[in-house]
């Protein structure tokens, strides 16, 4: 896949998201009316939610066809990493996380793991949701932006984009992140995107280690 793929990438992605939340601004009353209110089950969540996992798995299947989509959900199970690479995912993240929440007065208000045990079902909750969108930003852009940058890098404007991506997340009402302040969630992503690009690279890149890393 080469380089320049990242473009078609970031156009399918904003543009479902992006274009669906333009549309539900503008016309939501009528949209619900035709679509019913959004769940999970809702296929205009599934494409505003989960744009990128689409976008990576189509220009995947472009390319490569069903034998290279085959290779690439393979991906999937890939779990061989440092064993200390391991130990910080499962209880590192979730420390910083909760430091950077209790430091703040809160990233989410309120935290959004209480008690903080309920930090690992939401991992375990992760294993199933965060492929999809992983399939995207770790399963295609990362590797692209590394062929050009070096990992801090790749790293740091994948962590960019993909907080402006989250944008319409913050305008909306009844969201999560409405309530959340946009300029430390994006502090946040940068810095975690940065942070597990060495251990996506070291496990080879490996979507599970990926999608356990999403539960934030």
């Amino acid at each position: 896949m080469k380089t320049k793929t990242l473009i078609p990438f970031l156009a399918i992605t904003f543009g479902l998201t992006w274009g669906i939340a333009a549309l539900l601004f503008m016309f939501y009353d009528q949209i619900v009316a035709i679509f019913g209110e959004l769940s999970m089950t809702n296929p205009l969540f599934i494409l505003l939610v989960y744009s990128p996992g689409i976008a990576g798995i189509f220009l995947v299947w472009r390319h490569y066809g069903l034998k290279g989509l085959g290779s690439f959900f393979r991906r999937l199970t890939l779990w061989r990493a440092p064993g200390a690479w391991w130990l910080f995912l499962i209880l590192g993240i979730p420390l910083i996380v909760y430091a950077g929440a209790a430091i703040k007065g809160s990233i989410a208000e309120p935290f959004p793991f209480s008690p903080w045990y309920q930090v690992f079902p939401a991992m375990a909750l992760a294993l199933f949701l965060g492929p999809i969108e992983e399939f995207g930003w770790r399963g295609v852009a990362l590797p692209l932006l590394q062929r050009k940058f070096s990992p801090f890098w790749a790293g740091l404007i994948l962590g960019c984009i993909w907080g402006i991506w989250h944008i319409p997340s913050f305008l909306g009402s009844g969201t999560p992140q409405s309530a959340w302040a946009f300029g430390p969630f994006v502090i946040g992503i940068v810095a975690m995107c940065i942070i597990v690009t060495p251990l996506f690279n070291a496990s080879r890149g490996s979507l599970l280690i990926s999608a356990l890393f999403h539960f934030q």
